[in-house]
């Protein structure tokens, strides 16, 4: 998910032109105070890297504890007894697969076959869905939202009145244990409970993850958020816990090969080109947009696909780059790429004509009329020390 990030250096990043009036979030005035290089991204005002760098912000998430605000991400509730119907109506996933306390990860297919967003679908209640969508298609998934509830579900933009934190790495739980009751050991991926956390109520705990580092994500009303950073950071002095920009946020998650709204995943795009095929169900009971077109192209088969690679060549791919074959012919594009802070090599992501995305495939990436020798493989793509 989240499809931002950073104009500068190694990094991958898609940015907007900076500008006044920004929107904060609870830690906006703590980011500044800590010395972050703060940029405009979908309105709000957000910290992209601190004083130590991208480079050590991701090694520390890799091997400790980070923080990152993610306050400016979007929460919809859908409720009442027509909830599941409109959550399978409007997304590719089976939502009727899950139980209360399970997250799914899903996408909304548009009318054309492409992707209006990724998202994450939170069984909270019986009759109650938190749905939450990129913050750059916030409002662009509202106006969906509120266009297709042919059922009459109950709906409510709650995306000002909901604060996030995500606390990853490996070091992630045994910090977090010691401001909650709650057993996070108990846990599982893509699952959550909801329970008191460093004294303040009703805190939706949450295992999915953006990093592949571990840990967990918090959900609160922002009017908790200062003692809930406050709280956490005094916990994790231990591990050496620190704060963590965006920037690396977007390293962390190509290496792991996790998909980019915006970069690798667009209305452009459909789920079975971007290797989604495994959220986009077909059962008789979910009839969202373009169900009959992705239907015929999973029988037909597509014509490219998704895939990752990993440079052979010293070099940093980025996006937009062309992708070629071994005699120059150019079989796709580039959609992420950066260097990659524990392989020490380039990496990224893109779109190849089917038959060359088989994994172990060399291509090549094209830098400046250059091309740069690579080969398809599976991700992650980071280190296992």
């Amino acid at each position: 998910m989240i499809s931002y990030y950073l104009w500068h250096t190694q990094v991958q990043l898609q940015t907007t032109k900076y500008i006044d009036n920004m929107k904060t979030t609870p830690f906006t005035a703590i980011h500044k105070a800590l010395g972050a290089k703060m940029h405009e991204f979908a309105g709000y005002d957000m910290p992209i890297e601190y004083s130590t760098g991208i480079i050590d912000e991701h090694m520390t998430v890799v091997k400790g504890v980070g923080v990152f605000d993610v306050s400016h991400m979007g929460e919809f509730w859908v409720k009442g007894p027509k909830a599941l119907q409109f959550v399978q109506d409007i997304t590719s996933n089976d939502a009727a697969k899950l139980k209360v306390g399970d997250i799914q990860y899903t996408c909304f297919p548009n009318a054309d076959g492409g992707i209006v967003d990724d998202l994450l679908v939170y069984h909270y209640e019986e009759e109650k869905y938190l749905l939450v969508v990129n913050a750059a298609n916030i409002d662009k998934d509202w106006a969906w939202c509120q266009a297709h509830n042919a059922v009459g579900a109950e709906l409510e933009n709650s995306s000002d009145n909901v604060a996030q934190l995500a606390i990853q790495g490996p070091l992630a739980t045994q910090v977090l244990q010691r401001l909650t009751s709650v057993n996070l050991s108990e846990i599982p991926y893509y699952t959550f409970k909801v329970g008191e956390f460093a004294g303040c109520p009703d805190v939706i705990l949450s295992n999915t993850g953006y990093t592949g580092a571990g840990g967990f994500e918090l959900y609160f009303y922002p009017q908790y958020g200062e003692k809930i950073w406050n709280a956490i950071f005094e916990a994790g002095k231990p591990e050496g816990i620190r704060p963590i920009g965006l920037g690396a946020r977007d390293t962390l998650r190509l290496e792991m090969g996790f998909c980019l709204y915006g970069n690798d995943i667009t209305d452009k795009t459909s789920p079975l080109e971007a290797g989604l095929g495994w959220i986009t169900k077909f059962k008789d009971d979910k009839n969202f947009p373009s169900k009959a077109f992705l239907e015929q192209q999973k029988a037909e088969g597509v014509t490219r696909k998704l895939i990752a690679f990993r440079l052979k060549d010293k070099g940093i791919p980025r996006s937009h780059y062309e992708i070629a074959d071994a005699e120059g012919n150019v079989i796709g594009e580039v959609t992420s790429g950066t260097m990659s802070p524990t392989l020490k090599v380039g990496i990224g992501m893109g779109y190849v004509k089917k038959e060359f995305a088989a994994l172990g495939t060399p291509i090549y990436i094209m830098v400046r009329g250059r091309g740069l020798a690579a080969e398809v493989v599976k991700p992650p793509m980071r280190s296992a020390e």
